[in-house]
C-alpha cells in the first residue's frame, strides 16, 4: 500500500483559465453564470442559463495539434498542460511506460457532433464530411487526443460516466498508484458547453428555468427555491504521485489523497438513492480509515434539483449528522458534468490549504425537505481543515467520495 501524493493541478472554469482565478472568483463571491442568448434559436428549450469557460489557451493551440480535437479535448488539453507544467513532469517521463492517464467526459464534442449530423442529414451522404470529425466526438475523445498530444505510453483509463467521470478518473488514479501498478498518473475531466446538454436535462425538468433572466440568482443548491441544474463547461486535470517518488524529487505536496469510494444504486437510471450515496462516501471512509467526526468538511455536489439536492443532504445526515460544515459550488460554477469531480476537487484542496470554506451561492433559505446540515452560507467561513470530502453523483445511480488530507 503506498501513499499517493497530489502535485500538480489544472482548472479551466466558468471563472477563470487556471486554478487560482477559479479559486479567488470563488472566495470574492463571483459566478460564471449567463444567459445563452444564442439559444433562443432552439425551440421547446426552457433554459437559458449556462456557464461558458474561457481559455485563451484553446485558440492558441496550432492546427496540427488540434486537427482532432473539438472544444472538450481542447479544454482537456490546457488543463493538462497546466497540471504537468505545476507537476513538472517532462515528456520524457510521460513517455517511460510508467506513467499513467485517467481522463473522461460525459460526451464526446457536441459541438462537432452537431456539425456532423447536420451535413450528413442534410446532404442524406457522406459527401464532404470531415476525416477528422468522428475523432472529435467519440466518447473517449479527451483521452484519445490527451494521450497522442502529450505522447503517453502507459496505461490509458476512459471514464465516459456522466457527472462521476472526472473524479471516478481520480480514484481509478489514485488506485493504480496505491497498488503500485504505476507511478504516476494524470487524471481529470472536461465538458464543453452545448444547447442539447442543456437540453437532456430540461426534457426531464431538471434545469433552472424561472431565472432566465436574472442569472446571478441560479443555480440555488439547497434552497427553497431552487428550480434546477444550469450547465457549465471546463476541465480539470491532477497529477498523482507516489508519495516517496515526489518527496524524493522536492516536489510540492498539495495534499495527499487518502481515500476513495465509488458504487452504483443499481436502482433506477436518474432517480438518485440516498442510501447508495451514503454507502459511497462511507466506502471513502473505511478506505482512508478514517471516521465520519475526522472529515472537516464535506464538498457536496448539490445541482440545484429538489430530488437530488434533498436525497444528497438525507444522506450526508445519516452518515455525520448535522455538524461537518457542507456547500455547494454550483452557485459558482453551474455543473460542469464530467469536469466537476475535478474541479471541484481541486478547489477543495484550495480551501484545505488555506483554512476556509466557501459558502453555498444562492442558499438563502434552506429547502425543509433537506436535512438540518451545517450549511455554510452568506460569505467564506474560516476554518481549521485537515481533511475534506468531495462527492460526485451521476446518472444511472453512480457515486463517488474522495477524501483529500492536509500534508
Amino acid at each position: 500500500m503506498r501513499r499517493v501524493a497530489v502535485t500538480g493541478m489544472g482548472v479551466v472554469s466558468p471563472l477563470g483559465e487556471t486554478l487560482g482565478a477559479t479559486l479567488g472568483g470563488i472566495k470574492e463571491g463571483r459566478h460564471g453564470i449567463v444567459r445563452m442568448d444564442d439559444w433562443d434559436r432552439i425551440t421547446h428549450l426552457g433554459t437559458r442559463l449556462g456557464a461558458p469557460a474561457k481559455s485563451e489557451m484553446v485558440a492558441k493551440l496550432p492546427r496540427k495539434a488540434s486537427r482532432t480535437m473539438g472544444r472538450v479535448s481542447l479544454l482537456a488539453t490546457a488543463a493538462t498542460q497546466q497540471a504537468l507544467d505545476d507537476a513538472g513532469i517532462s515528456r520524457e517521463e510521460i513517455g517511460s511506460g510508467r506513467v499513467g492517464l485517467a481522463y473522461g467526459s460525459t460526451h464526446g464534442s457536441s459541438s462537432a457532433n452537431e456539425e456532423w449530423a447536420t451535413k450528413l442529414i442534410t446532404n442524406q451522404g457522406f459527401l464532404g464530411l470531415a476525416s477528422t470529425a468522428y475523432l472529435k466526438f467519440m466518447s473517449h475523445t479527451a483521452a484519445t487526443n490527451l494521450a497522442v498530444h502529450f505522447g503517453f505510453r502507459g496505461r490509458i483509463i476512459t471514464t465516459c460516466a456522466a457527472c462521476v467521470s472526472a473524479s471516478q478518473a481520480i480514484g481509478y488514479a489514485y488506485e493504480n498508484i496505491k497498488y503500485g501498478l504505476t507511478d504516476v498518473m494524470v487524471a481529470g475531466g472536461a465538458e464543453e458547453l452545448h444547447f442539447s446538454h442543456a437540453g437532456v436535462f430540461d426534457i426531464m425538468y431538471a434545469t433552472s428555468r424561472a431565472f432566465n433572466d436574472r442569472p446571478d440568482l441560479s443555480p440555488r443548491p439547497f434552497d427553497e427555491r431552487h428550480d434546477g441544474l444550469v450547465v457549465g463547461e471546463g476541465a480539470g486535470t491532477f497529477v498523482l504521485e507516489e508519495w516517496e517518488r515526489a518527496k524524493k524529487a522536492g516536489k510540492t505536496i498539495y495534499a495527499e489523497v487518502v481515500g476513495f469510494g465509488t458504487n452504483c444504486d443499481g436502482e433506477h437510471v436518474t432517480s438518485p438513492s440516498s442510501e447508495g450515496m451514503r454507502c459511497a462516501m462511507d466506502l471513502a471512509l473505511r478506505d482512508a480509515r478514517l471516521e465520519p467526526s475526522q472529515i472537516d468538511y464535506v464538498n457536496a455536489h448539490a445541482t440545484g434539483t429538489p430530488v437530488g439536492d434533498a436525497a444528497e443532504s438525507l444522506a450526508t445526515f445519516g452518515l455525520f449528522g448535522g455538524n461537518v460544515p457542507v456547500s455547494s459550488l454550483k452557485g459558482n460554477l453551474g455543473h460542469t458534468l464530467g469536469a466537476c469531480g475535478a474541479i471541484e476537487a481541486a478547489l477543495s484542496i484550495g480551501m484545505l490549504r488555506g483554512d476556509w470554506i466557501a459558502p453555498t451561492k444562492n442558499l438563502d433559505v434552506v429547502d425543509p425537505r433537506c436535512a438540518q446540515l451545517d450549511y455554510v452560507r452568506t460569505s467564506p467561513r474560516d476554518a481549521k481543515l485537515t481533511r475534506v470530502m468531495s462527492n460526485k453523483f451521476a446518472f444511472g445511480g453512480l457515486n463517488t467520495s474522495l477524501v483529500f488530507s492536509r500534508v
